[in-house]
């Protein structure tokens, strides 16, 4: 499959409203054809100066804005997006893996979503109180360095471009080198929008290159990063240097837990496609399902018969659930942990090591399953970012809270229970930044994010805009 972006103007730079040549290249592959469909310049010190300059030129203007003029820019942008959602899912499909039907619905239309979310709040949004002989002023926080992961390509982007937007701030992006076409496709459309040059900036490159530049540069008032534990603690290392704000949204290992009067049919189901959702390559998925130990066969057994509904294959076919991991490093990356779970003793239910049957070639992995996994085993501990579910037992609910908080992330969960209020009970004592009760559907207005080593901060809604202002006192 070939991607449909336009790759002559699309994989350049982005800098001060012009396409920029860069020097260098990285390979864009398709995961599920091993081809490679683009070359992306490889951006460093230069190329970030030059973008962080742009956007310092560009800040006071775009601050001086009127919030109506800036909230009217944001829905530009979303109209941008929507007008191009076709094309930008291929995008995302051939960058990426992300099987069609999922990239149309899921990958445009969170974006959609948050902006107009985003949007809507800044009216009503507290821009100044009054305290005592105070008023209190929030103000944007000036430049902001973006730098974004592969697994939601344009999701990433637009939930900091957003908010930044509306705050008043400027941006300069840097994208994930696996995925970066998307970015390029976003630049196009804020051009069409009219957004004033140097707002925002799209520099390619590797994190080590272009990423430590950016969070380290002076000229960056605030970096706002997703990704990786340990490229988390790196970005605030270089960021301390010119003691900046950074916002972290990082790594989970969320645990779905069923309560012994449960509806087992819609446990497993949502459990298992919060688990499997887009390839398991989301930080939010539910990867330990942790049952009652009287429950857990019965459970397992469901949990198998659920999987076989999981196609693996071409992204491109409607039919397809689950396409290629975003490369073939990640492919290496889960396989390995499905061995080290084999190796550690889990019992292996579903899937298991090696390529799905007829996929001799591509990032494919399969779908795996492993029950009666101990709470100190490493798949039940480290982040898989793929299609692998870790099935628990637990004697009561007091350890079943025990287990679902014994790890170093916190992130999200699920709690799936006879009652609300049972559900919501135990909700209440999971140490994470968002738990689902009984299939709760997603809010793009509420606060996203984590605890421990999950992250600083939060994105979406009116937390995620608060994340880009400064507050300031004035005594009257």
């Amino acid at each position: 499959m070939e991607t449909t972006t336009g790759t002559d103007t699309l994989t350049r730079h982005w800098i001060d409203g012009a396409w920029q040549e860069g020097s260098g290249s990285i390979a864009v592959v398709n995961p599920a054809t091993e081809q490679t469909i683009a070359e992306v310049p490889a951006g460093g010190t230069a190329e970030v100066d030059a973008a962080v300059l742009a956007a310092r030129h560009a800040f006071p203007r775009w601050a001086a804005t009127p919030l109506a003029a800036r909230v009217a820019m944001v829905l530009a942008i979303r109209e941008g997006i929507k007008a191009r959602s076709g094309e930008i899912a291929a995008s995302i499909t051939a960058e990426m893996g992300s099987p069609t039907k999922f990239a149309n619905s899921v990958q445009v239309g969170m974006p959609m979503a948050t902006s107009k979310g985003v949007a809507g709040l800044a009216e009503s949004f507290p821009w100044t109180e009054e305290i005592g002989n105070s008023l209190v002023v929030r103000e944007p926080v000036g430049v902001v360095g973006a730098v974004t992961p592969w697994n939601y390509p344009l999701h990433q982007v637009v939930a900091k471009v957003a908010p930044a937007l509306v705050a008043g701030c400027t941006i300069v992006l840097k994208p994930s080198e696996v995925a970066p076409l998307t970015a390029g496709i976003l630049a196009e459309i804020t051009r069409e929008a009219g957004l004033p040059a140097g707002v925002f900036n799209v520099v390619h490159g590797t994190g080590p290159g272009a990423g430590e530049a950016l969070a380290a540069h002076p000229g960056v008032d605030m970096v706002s990063f997703t990704g990786s534990v340990p490229a988390g603690r790196r970005v605030q290392e270089v960021a301390a240097g010119t003691v900046k704000r950074v916002a972290l949204e990082l790594g989970g290992k969320s645990a779905n837990i069923v309560l012994d009067d449960a509806d087992l049919t819609q446990a497993v189901k949502l459990g298992l496609g919060n688990c499997f959702i887009n390839g398991g390559q989301t930080c939010t998925a539910w990867t330990r399902l942790l049952v009652p130990q009287s429950l857990h066969d019965q459970v397992v057994e469901m949990a198998v018969e659920q999987a076989a509904k999981y196609t693996v294959g071409d992204p491109t076919e409607e039919s397809t659930r689950i396409g290629p991991m975003s490369s073939e490093r990640q492919r290496e990356r889960v396989e390995g942990y499905i061995t080290q779970g084999v190796s550690e003793g889990a019992e292996l239910v579903v899937g298991g090591p090696g390529r799905p049957e007829g996929l001799d070639s591509g990032a494919y992995v399969r779908p795996t399953i492993f029950s009666g996994v101990r709470p100190d085993a490493t798949i039940a501990q480290e982040e898989i970012f793929g299609p692998v579910l870790s099935v628990m037992p637990y004697g009561d609910e007091d350890e079943a809270v025990e287990i679902a908080n014994a790890t170093v992330y916190g992130l999200a969960g699920a709690v799936f229970a006879g009652s609300q209020e049972r559900g919501l009970e135990v909700a209440k004592r999971m140490r994470t930044g968002q738990v689902d009760v009984n299939g709760g559907a997603f809010n793009p207005l509420a606060p996203f994010g984590g605890y421990k080593q999950s992250g600083t901060g939060r994105e979406l809604g009116r937390y995620g805009l608060e994340e880009f202002l400064e507050v300031k006192s004035i005594q009257l």
